[in-house]
């Protein structure tokens, strides 16, 4: 039986309970929040128990990208963001705050739910890992990352693309095949969304963020000279 908890944020009661049945359906416990005061005051007090947010875009009161924000000064908890808009920019804005996964409006539920289960499996998926790469150390329990010594701060999704990168040291990797390992799913996004994570990875690990090569024509490669 799955015991994690998923906070649903959004202001429509239809869309909360589409959301919730099928969830609520895979063994999910679930929370609600119609907008997004409610969703951080919920948040504060139950994010020790919160496993992934399911979270609106668009909404009265504080909108999902303000939202967003506040989290992700506190927390690295998954996030989701629903929108109805679809269009690449807000897309790549949203991955630039750090969300998880982007989802538009309309969307299959049984989509939703295979992106949920992908991502908490993929989160709770620890080992004991941990290993240094010319300054860079990869703490896979803990999933932190520290550049000689100091803590840096990334998503989950520029979490994995940098281990990725850095398990397959001195490989050419293409976008397609990071798309569909670090993704891991179907993706018709532009790829420029790699490039947007790759960019912010980069100025992250700063001087080590020379190591992450452009390869012309293919993608990247990690690479350490």
């Amino acid at each position: 039986m799955i015991n994690d908890t998923i906070l649903i944020v959004d202001d429509e009661q239809r869309m909360r309970k589409l959301i919730k049945d099928f969830l609520a359906a895979k063994g999910f416990s679930i929370i609600e929040a119609e907008d997004g005061e409610k969703a951080l005051e919920i948040f504060e007090k139950q994010k020790s128990k919160i496993n992934l947010i399911i979270l609106d875009v668009m909404m009265p009161k504080l909108d999902g990208w303000s939202v967003l924000r506040q989290i992700r000064q506190e927390s690295k908890v998954p996030i989701i963001m629903l929108t109805a808009r679809g269009e690449e920019q807000d897309e790549l804005f949203g991955f630039e705050l750090g969300v998880d996964e982007y989802i538009s409006k309309p969307f299959s539920p049984k989509i939703l739910v295979a992106r949920v289960e992908a991502i908490l499996k993929r989160t709770s998926q620890v080992s004991n890992e941990v290993k240094e790469y010319a300054g860079i150390e990869i703490d896979k329990e803990g999933r932190t990352v520290k550049v000689d010594g100091k803590a840096i701060e990334l998503s989950l999704r520029e979490y994995e693309l940098l281990v990725y990168l850095i398990e397959n040291e001195n490989i050419a990797l293409s976008r397609d095949k990071i798309l569909n390992n670090v993704w891991n799913y179907d993706y018709y996004g532009d790829s420029r969304t790699i490039d947007s994570h790759i960019k912010k990875i980069r100025h992250k690990l700063g001087k080590k963020g020379k190591y992450i090569k452009t390869m012309r024509g293919v993608g990247y490669k990690f690479e350490v000279k």
